[in-house]
């Protein structure tokens, strides 16, 4: 196995049928373009952030690639020829960027002398929003997929393989495939048919929604107004502007962003539609600026920035506004991204997420089951307190 590079393991089949065994073919792609777009959209969906232009974005821009310790690969699934499933892999020499944090695990493998890097991922770089990781329409082909996983880390002597924030459907596929779950939080906020904004915070106690206001009016005593661009309204100014503040504020808590302004241009120029910008404005100029990605239904929240400090600014860009946007454009969801019991006073609710692991090492593997079995009792503890902690009126609840 070269630098960054996994083998392909024997084209094989885990069905005992002779005859579909000869249909089904599986290979391994280094290069996303070599597989075609129309094909693995159908398979993708409603969420945008598995799809083709997204992923082949993170590529070719150089932000998801070997050089970032993120080497792409593609498992495809083919049955007389066509492509009936596809799963994103990633092989990691390092930990970053997942928000599924398995540092321990690494310093335990390093300490009895093991290499826990490289590992394998399948995920969305940079991005803890769950969704399908499996991309295939049926059950038997999400259980293909994870089971040939399992065997390209196998035969390529992978130490781990991991699934981070599946659906529903690929945690089913990932149980029958032997995978293990690890219990994690996210903040949702829900959309109850409410009518405006005001209608929302009605639905508030009264203590959150008097914090609100209060922290709404910061911004509103501070001259600032805000601006919703979609898709084309999105010119190349607003782009730029919101990576001047995206990078900026990277390198204020001293790290080098994940992403580049030209992964961000060629978005724009292939999946405007479902790019949301928040735009922050004092006295008529741009201060701050929030970009959202977003489905028929669901709005994710995902990049921010800015460049100059107002109280309550970071809450209103990022999650006032989006919740007014869902509001006004009847979408159903605002996923607030992963971590943050602050976004509870927000009126976003604890949403279980998991992920799903395999260890080649079957010491190891004992091992993570019994740390699993004492931490999955206390995120459920931890899940139910928050709600015992609910923004909402009890009526509401």
């Amino acid at each position: 196995m070269g630098p960054g590079t996994l083998l392909e393991s024997t084209p094989g089949c885990f069905i005992f049928n002779k005859a579909i065994a000869l249909s089904l073919t599986f290979k391994l792609v280094r290069h996303l373009e070599d597989i075609n777009a129309e094909q693995w959209n159908e398979l993708a969906g409603d969420h945008p952030l598995v799809r083709h232009e997204f992923l082949l974005a993170l590529d070719q821009c150089g932000c998801a690639v070997a050089q970032t310790g993120w080497a792409p690969h593609y498992l495809a699934l083919y049955r007389h020829n066509a492509l009936q499933g596809a799963m994103p892999l990633y092989l990691k020499s390092h930990s970053r960027g997942e928000y599924v944090f398995d540092y321990s695990w690494a310093q335990a493998f390093e300490r009895h002398g093991l290499a826990y890097y490289p590992k394998l991922l399948s995920a969305v770089p940079f991005t803890p929003v769950p969704g399908p990781r499996l991309l295939a329409a049926t059950h038997e082909d999400r259980v293909l997929l994870a089971r040939k996983a399992i065997e390209i880390t196998q035969e390529n002597g992978v130490s781990s393989l991991h699934i981070l924030f599946p659906s529903e459907a690929d945690q089913k596929a990932l149980k029958e495939a032997g995978f293990l779950f690890r219990e994690n939080v996210q903040f949702h906020w829900f959309n109850q048919n409410y009518e405006n904004v005001d209608h929302f915070l009605a639905s508030l106690s009264q203590q959150k929604r008097k914090k609100i206001k209060q922290d709404r009016k910061k911004s509103t005593q501070a001259d600032i107004s805000f601006r919703w661009l979609e898709g084309q309204e999105i010119d190349d100014d607003t782009l730029q502007f919101f990576y001047r503040c995206y990078h900026q504020t990277y390198i204020e808590h001293g790290n080098a962003p994940y992403l580049s302004l030209e992964f961000f241009i060629q978005l724009r120029r292939t999946m405007c539609e479902n790019m949301v910008v928040v735009l922050a404005e004092q006295h008529g100029t741009p201060i701050a600026s929030a970009l959202n990605i977003r489905s028929k239904n669901t709005l994710y929240g995902r990049y921010w920035g800015s460049i100059q400090y107002v109280p309550g600014l970071h809450f209103e860009t990022c999650y006032m506004q989006a919740i007014e946007f869902c509001i006004a454009n009847n979408v159903q969801t605002f996923e607030g991204g992963a971590q943050g019991e602050h976004k509870l006073s927000r009126g976003m609710l604890p949403v279980q997420t998991c992920s799903a692991h395999w260890i080649r090492d079957e010491r190891y593997a004992q091992a993570i089951t019994e740390f699993l079995a004492h931490e999955t009792p206390a995120v459920a503890a931890y899940i139910n307190e928050l709600h015992e902690h609910s923004p909402y009126k009890k009526s509401q609840t």
